[in-house]
């Protein structure tokens, strides 16, 4: 399969300034953005989930499939370069290759998304010993005379 960028040279783009808002959380613009160069952070309820730098990361394809407005805010952390698709819907339909390549980052968010719960599950239950290891090593850093408190199970 193609890169993603071959996919969108044909398109607009559009450059953004450090700071500038890409978009919205809670707004539904029905526009995709492509990253050709620079990074962004993504903001949900004024929190950072995480940032992206990787040409060729997609922002704006959750509201789009799900029309629904944004669920979290993209914007720039430096100058930024990202091909516009303003009729996201319409090109979608009209690139299945663009399609196929969007759910198979949905489906390894997802897996990955999964396997996280699936662990945090564990640590829950008591199963994941190896995580209770990491929650003490934490405790101790922040409070040197906890080390060794708890028992392992």
């Amino acid at each position: 399969m193609a890169d993603i960028l071959d996919y969108c040279r044909d398109l607009k783009k559009q450059r953004f300034k450090s700071g500038q808002v890409i978009l919205p959380e809670g707004e539904r613009l029905g526009k995709l953005y492509v990253l050709i160069e620079g990074q962004v952070e993504i903001i949900r309820e004024r929190t950072q989930v995480t940032h992206v730098d990787e040409p060729g990361s997609i922002f704006g394809e959750m509201a789009v499939l799900l029309d629904m407005p944004h669920s979290a805010t993209v914007k720039a952390l430096s100058e930024v370069e990202a091909y516009e698709i303003p009729d996201a819907l319409t090109f979608l339909d009209g690139h299945p290759e663009f399609s196929l390549h969007i759910a198979g980052m949905l489906a390894r968010r997802l897996y990955y998304t999964t396997s996280y719960l699936v662990d945090l599950q564990q640590q829950a239950a008591g199963k994941r010993q190896d995580l209770d290891l990491v929650d003490e090593i934490l405790a101790s850093l922040v409070d040197p005379s906890e080390t060794g408190k708890k028992k392992r199970k």
